[in-house]
């Protein structure tokens, strides 16, 4: 039997995807692409957006079409947060959520008995427990390998429906985190990123917090590189930052979402900071981890969100000077409270300030860039992007290209930045470690 994937969505999800490979490889199954003509087709979904919906339905009509004797899976946050919506999408054989007690083997199985269509979504609970499935050794074509150490959230942003899609926080373990970690760098990876869907909130009514977890993934001999992945501000203390700062195999770089540089807005999203806070964190970090970049995620046309707003939030992104920022228009979400807020921006409008706000982070990104051209770094080169070109990251996560053969790939190596050019920095080797 083989199985293949399709991936639609954040880091986690890409961990998830990795784990039910692991599940099904481990029952006998050959993992291959989709043009492979596999007996299981498995389409792990996003739902963050409106737009993320369209393409689940895209993707799924697709696939169906191009492989009309497999068993379609459709998995992940769509049918967790929308069950009803997914019910109704009748080319997908069998429709799993996310929430514990989920099992694509016995969904799979129960298929292939009955010839009947499964749903099986359970509701996601109150004090839902973390649910550990089996750890991780390897990521399907990956230098670097994500981690995952924390699932839900409990921000209740109002634009937001992952909080039904994921249910509330809850942490892995230290012990387990130890374990996985342990695999994955056996298993020769040089870096391992840390993800969770609110990864800030991790430990959250237990005795250990972010801090710890990263400290658990630093001690392990033979890690070099540790990198966080998305954060929200205002989880993160100074104690948590003096205790990240003494970890020097983590990576300068953080992905600190904002969503708006305007106070207003802020307040109307129900985030849990402002434009004053977020600052002086900034200032923090880069007092506590000299050289590092923060990245961000921005977004335009929140409902009720002036010209004025707009250029507000611009000049705090420009002010800021982020290494690199997600531009994003806001999309109307069923089941949210911005769903029905009055002053819904027009699309147009949405277009159009996506564009500005585009062209203001790109000039970020280039400065940032700029200020650090001449300096050396160390590169975990990932890919060859032709048969003589090489593309990695620093470690505050500039993406740099080299000459160089594939032998390069999965080396971490001393590199000089020599050149913006669009979308990533020429480089010279100098050194490799």
């Amino acid at each position: 039997m083989k199985a293949a994937f399709y991936t639609l969505g954040c880091k986690v999800n890409q961990y998830e995807t990795e784990s039910m490979r692991e599940q099904l490889r481990a029952h006998g199954y050959e993992i291959v692409g989709s043009e492979h003509q596999p007996d299981v087709f498995v389409l792990n979904s996003c739902t963050v957006t409106a737009e993320s919906d369209r393409k689940t339905r895209q993707m799924l009509r697709r696939f169906r079409e191009l492989l009309p004797h497999a068993v379609i899976v459709l998995a992940g946050c769509m049918p967790q947060a929308f069950p009803e919506k997914a019910a109704e999408l009748t080319a997908a054989d069998v429709i799993i959520g996310n929430a514990a007690g989920t099992d694509i083997i016995s969904s799979v199985n129960r298929f292939f008995q009955t010839g009947e269509t499964v749903r099986e979504i359970y509701a996601h609970e109150k004090n839902e427990e973390y649910e550990t499935k089996p750890p991780i050794a390897r990521f399907e074509n990956h230098t670097r390998t994500f981690l995952k150490i924390q699932d839900g959230c409990d921000r209740l942003c109002s634009y937001c429906i992952i909080p039904t899609a994921r249910g509330r926080v809850r942490s892995k373990p230290l012990d387990q985190i130890r374990s996985e970690a342990e695999l994955m760098t056996e298993a020769g990876y040089k870096e391992i990123v840390l993800v969770g869907i609110n990864l800030s909130s991790y430990g959250k009514s237990t005795d250990y917090n972010l801090a710890d977890a990263v400290m658990a993934v630093c001690d392990i001999p033979g890690i070099s590189r540790v990198r966080l992945g998305s954060i929200e501000p205002d989880q993160m203390t100074a104690d948590i930052i003096t205790k990240l700062a003494a970890q020097p195999k983590l990576c300068p770089h953080f992905h600190l979402s904002l969503q708006s540089g305007c106070d207003k807005t802020l307040k109307a999203m129900n985030r849990h900071y402002d434009t004053g806070f977020y600052r002086e964190l900034v200032t923090k970090l880069r007092s506590a981890f000299p050289d590092c970049s923060v990245t961000t995620d921005i977004m335009v046309g929140f409902p009720g969100e002036t010209d004025l707003d707009f250029e507000e939030s611009r000049r705090f992104l420009d002010e800021i000077g982020f290494a690199d920022a997600h531009v994003f228009s806001y999309s109307k979400r069923d089941g949210t409270p911005a769903a029905d807020m009055p002053h819904q921006i027009p699309r147009s409008v949405r277009t159009e300030r996506s564009r500005l706000m585009s062209e203001t982070a790109e000039l970020c990104r280039l400065e940032f860039i700029k200020a650090r051209l001449g300096g050396v770094y160390e590169v975990l080169f990932e890919k060859m992007t032709d048969s003589s070109t090489a593309e990695g990251y620093t470690g505050n996560y500039i993406k740099v290209r080299v000459e160089a053969d594939a032998s390069i790939c999965g080396k971490i190596v001393k590199t000089r930045l020599l050149e913006s050019k669009d979308g990533y920095c020429q480089g010279v080797i100098v050194d490799q470690l």
